[in-house]
């Protein structure tokens, strides 16, 4: 499957596009200066490169300057504060955020206009500002993969269903929805993964809410069984293998051995359940989310089942 392990630099238009309304961005200068790219998820508050010191300017950051900031450029002699910001803005960072609604100075601006460097300003104190756009670029920065398969939400567990085309992954997820449970994805999801220690999984737009279905054709989810049918996105718990009967050698009977399933590094609770004529899919996929969602809990069925077994093999019973 297609991965991206090492994120991609993303362009200033893109961030502002996707995360305006959460951080109440307002572009007031250096519009043309869009297609500049952001390469660090996270961000830089410039305070020491506005002194002078720039041997350590994280010019590969989104910078963000809040009431010190201004106030120490407004204390400054005219001269030596055009010189300050002029040094700045002829370094080579995306863009500028503007903490408090405070007022652009009229030097800012020009020097943003001349240079293509996007200023944004957003009501949000200075700290908070920070902690919201380093979240948004977390987001935007994480590692992506597709994979071949569908996701459904079975009661908060989010379960990625695989298999060879043509097992019945669609057919399964059709009745795990006619039973209520939510469709993230159908055929390929997309995972992301945060903190390198989940997957957030998602459908790509096109495809949003619409399944394929053989012999019917594409479907709209949403539109046959109603909003609550479908997610955004979901993470990720279990991942469920259909596998033709015919082909396994062996398969578990117990539970007791735990597989994993690995995507972008993560592991992830795995089981695979073989297909034959007259099985259920459905609810065995069902069940098994329910099995994850007791262990996440904390209670393994398989492992109190055999505790109780070898208490009473033990000769002391």
């Amino acid at each position: 499957m297609p991965a991206s392990n090492k994120p991609e630099p993303l362009s200033v238009g893109t961030f502002f596009q996707r995360h305006a309304d959460e951080l109440g961005l307002e572009l007031v200068a250096g519009r043309q200066g869009l297609e500049r790219l952001i390469r660090e998820p996270t961000v830089n508050r410039p305070g020491l490169a506005l002194t002078g010191f720039y041997s350590y300017f994280a010019g590969k950051r989104i910078q963000i300057i809040g009431s010190a900031e201004l106030s120490y450029l407004k204390g400054l002699a005219p001269g030596a504060a055009d010189e300050c910001l002029r040094r700045f803005f002829a370094s080579p960072f995306p863009c500028l955020i503007i903490a408090r609604n405070s007022k652009v100075p009229t030097s800012i601006r020009r020097l943003a206009n001349e240079s293509s460097v996007p200023v944004f300003r957003t009501p949000m104190i200075t700290m908070k500002a920070i902690n919201a756009a380093t979240i948004a670029l977390e987001l935007d920065f994480a590692p992506r993969r597709s994979e071949h398969g569908s996701m459904v939400d079975i009661l908060g567990v989010g379960t990625f269903i695989r298999g060879d085309s043509g097992i019945g992954k669609s057919e399964c997820v059709l009745s795990l929805i006619e039973r209520g449970y939510s469709l993230v994805s159908d055929d390929i999801t997309r995972f992301r993964a945060f903190e390198g220690k989940r997957l957030i999984g998602t459908s790509a737009e096109l495809t949003r809410f619409h399944m394929e279905v053989r012999g019917i054709g594409i479907i709209n989810v949403a539109s046959i069984f109603g909003v609550r049918s479908t997610r955004m996105e979901k993470s990720l718990d279990l991942v469920v293998t259909l596998k033709e009967w015919r082909e396994m050698e062996d398969f578990d009977r117990h539970g007791l051995n735990r597989n994993f399933y690995k995507i972008l590094g993560i592991s992830v609770p795995h089981v695979v359940l073989p297909v034959r004529v007259g099985r259920d899919l459905g609810r065995l996929v069902e069940v098994a989310a329910m099995d994850q969602k007791l262990k996440s809990q904390g209670t393994n069925s398989a492992l109190e089942f055999n505790e109780r077994l070898i208490k009473l093999m033990s000769p002391d019973t």
